[in-house]
């Protein structure tokens, strides 16, 4: 059986973005699959008391500055196409009903890339379900469908049912991973992630 690891993610997150870039070399040399799990950052942050680091560092300035320069040095070190999305933060609730949404409906990894690409390469105002439905559009999925399947109860009560098992498991923030019953929580860990991989 193939080794796997699981991967929480929020599309409001920054840092799952540049988790998901990583993703694919990680997967090559280790030969294991990274599995999805669509979680919202806002509810797990009310689930464990915990806050965004724009407000957890507001206070003190020099952390703040600290942490946005070892951002740019990820995103430079390993040559990302990020932007920062003018409208951020945008509330990632329909979108990540929309992932559970695009898992029930086949096309779950074709909408993950195609939110991701629109809200940290392009920049576009994906909280407007307008822009959402014409992203879906221009990637040729069906956004009538997906977003039709993001109302349905089921995917919510699932979204927040992966919520809740995140903070349960310890999570407290995006992106967290989970080598077997191993936690690593923050794009830095993704070298203790491929190593727990490769030990395996």
């Amino acid at each position: 059986m193939a080794k796997s690891f699981e991967f929480l993610f929020d599309f409001g997150g920054p840092n799952s973005y540049l988790a998901h870039k990583m993703l694919p070399e990680i997967c090559a040399r280790t030969g294991a699959e990274a599995v999805y799990t669509p979680i919202l950052l806002g509810g797990l942050f009310k689930l464990t008391n915990n806050q965004a680091p724009l407000m957890r560092y507001a206070e003190t300035p020099a952390k703040r500055n600290y942490e946005m320069l070892e951002f740019d040095r990820f995103v430079k070190a390993h040559s990302i196409p990020f932007r920062l999305n003018p409208n951020f933060p945008i509330n990632s609730l329909y979108l990540m009903r929309g992932a559970v949404a695009a898992q029930h409906l086949g096309c779950f990894m074709h909408y993950v890339e195609a939110i991701m690409t629109a809200m940290w390469e392009q920049g576009l105002n994906t909280g407007d379900l307008d822009v959402v439905r014409k992203v879906l559009e221009d990637s040729g999925l069906d956004s009538a469908a997906i977003l039709a399947k993001a109302d349905d109860p089921e995917v919510k009560a699932e979204l927040a049912a992966n919520t809740e098992k995140a903070a349960d498991r310890g999570a407290f923030g995006v992106p967290t991973f989970f080598v077997g019953p191993d936690m690593f929580w923050g794009k830095e860990r993704l070298g203790q992630v491929e190593d727990a991989l490769t030990a395996s």
